[in-house]
């Protein structure tokens, strides 16, 4: 085999730094481009933001509001750190009397101080636990069972196996015992705590209540044995088996619909995500115009001092420096050009579905994303970066980007009408139709076709599956 020298001649795409920075800021949300920029500014001294005077003038009183929160929190949570560092089967009087009384030595105040505003489930059961006149004993039972309640306060494993796992660290445990201690459970705030399913969550709380409540004991007998029948709506069996008429049935349907599936849910704090919109669409003499939200945009300038020490030295090296400056420059302009390209997709999609700004989703018309590539003369791929996790404020509410895209049906007369127009519509028949002869999917389907649109059956069942409305069946009011 002989070994030559061969000359190529070929074309390839290189991405430039500037250019794979400019596509990945595209693609970020406005608030990981606001941490994608604080690690930035932390790393190039050549870039600051514009207010940052103002910032750092706000803050000059941080470090005292800090340290007065450090101690407040130091002051009110002592228990609930204590509770969360102590075994549950390593308990002793000593530290549930130091647990009842960390917060001061009046009485009255035991309880209040451990019910602080955010607790979670977990530290409100241990503050009625605690001030319980239970034994050592069934309150470390009760905590160990307490340990293992999920968020919505159901137990995550059998009794058996809660039984067993104790045997290993209690001696001459009893299942009864672990039964007792459950009952006790069961009796704290919130009512329904403590059960092992559903159907038992519901029975107890009707259990709570007087015994003179309406329906109660019909209600008990429907969530203690008979749940499935209810959630399929089966009113002749249902009537047969509790020899109730329809209005009993109901009075206990609605009472049971007013008790709490989740009983544990309202406890702890939720992280609450908020969406800051990227566009604001008003209008203006008739026209409808998207405009950039100034407070979404970083305004971000080059550091002028430690510029112009780089241009006074540039002679004597600094080469690092010159390469941050760069860097920044670089940087400054893709933020500018990703709001710019943000507000040009914008303003195009809202030209094209101004019909769905004045008079909603049933006007919503088809679009694709290679529509609005096509006017803004960008690639289908850069639209689908702009319109990821970016934000529409409408006089109509707040929608993603992407929300104005969607498939076409098409209709009798030839044209095009949107799934998220078939599904406005969907919805309307639905609120309207009656509660004892519910339309089905066949049924809207006919509907939808006397308007001129044409639908199948199992495209209206899809249709109606992501509005999360229940079939007709289970639509039908007893």
């Amino acid at each position: 085999m002989k070994h030559s020298l061969q000359l190529k001649l070929g074309q390839h795409l290189t991405l430039t730094p500037q250019l794979q920075q400019s596509i990945r800021l595209l693609q970020l949300s406005t608030l990981e481009l606001n941490q994608e920029l604080e690690q930035i500014l932390q790393d190039n001294p050549l870039l600051e933001r514009e207010d940052e005077d103002e910032a750092e003038f706000a803050a000059a009183d941080a470090p005292v509001a800090h340290t007065a929160e450090a101690e407040t929190q130091s002051t009110e949570t002592p228990q609930a750190e204590s509770t969360e560092s102590e075994p549950a089967t390593a308990l002793d009087d000593a530290d549930w009397n130091d647990y009842s009384t960390a917060g001061g030595d009046d009485e009255d105040n035991d309880y209040a101080q451990g019910s602080v505003s955010g607790a979670t489930l977990r530290e409100h059961l241990l503050n009625q636990l605690i001030v319980s006149p239970l034994t050592l004993r069934d309150r470390t039972l009760v905590a160990a069972l307490i340990d293992d309640l999920d968020e919505s306060g159901f137990l995550t494993q059998p009794l058996a196996d809660i039984t067993a796992g104790l045997q290993t660290e209690l001696e001459e445990l009893e299942p009864e015992e672990v039964e007792t201690a459950l009952k006790h459970l069961q009796n704290m705030d919130p009512t329904g705590v403590g059960a092992r399913n559903l159907a038992e969550c519901l029975t107890l709380q009707l259990r709570a209540l007087p015994p003179d409540t309406p329906a109660r004991d019909a209600a008990m007998r429907l969530t203690s044995h008979y749940l499935d029948l209810l959630a399929a709506r089966d009113v002749g069996k249902l009537k047969k088996i509790l020899a109730i008429d329809d209005t009993a049935l109901r009075t206990a349907r609605a009472l049971i619909l007013s008790l709490n599936p989740r009983p544990g849910a309202a406890f702890g704090a939720d992280e609450t995500h908020y969406v800051i919109p990227d566009v604001y669409v008003r209008k203006v003499k008739g026209m409808w115009i998207a405009s950039l939200n100034a407070d979404a945009m970083p305004k971000l300038r080059v550091n002028r001092v430690y510029a112009d020490i780089l241009a006074r030295h540039r002679e004597n090296g600094g080469s690092q420096l010159a390469s941050q400056l760069q860097e920044a420059r670089w940087l400054i302009k893709n933020v500018q050009q990703r709001f710019d390209t943000i507000l040009r997709v914008s303003q195009a999609i809202v030209d094209r579905q101004k019909h769905f700004f004045e008079h909603g989703e049933v006007a919503m018309r088809p679009l694709v994303l290679r529509e609005i590539a096509d006017a803004v003369e960008l690639h289908e791929s850069t639209i689908s970066r702009v319109t990821t996790q970016k934000y529409m404020m409408t006089p109509r509410g707040l929608y993603e980007l992407k929300y104005f895209f969607g498939s076409h049906v098409s209709t009798d007369n030839g044209g095009a009408c949107s799934s998220t127009a078939i599904r406005a519509l969907i919805k309307q028949l639905i609120a309207a139709e009656s509660g004892k002869k519910p339309l089905s999917d066949g049924q809207l389907a006919e509907v939808l076709g006397q308007q001129g649109i044409v639908v199948a059956r199992r495209t209206v069942a899809k249709y109606r599956e992501s509005l999360q409305i229940p079939p007709a069946n289970m639509r039908r009011a007893l």
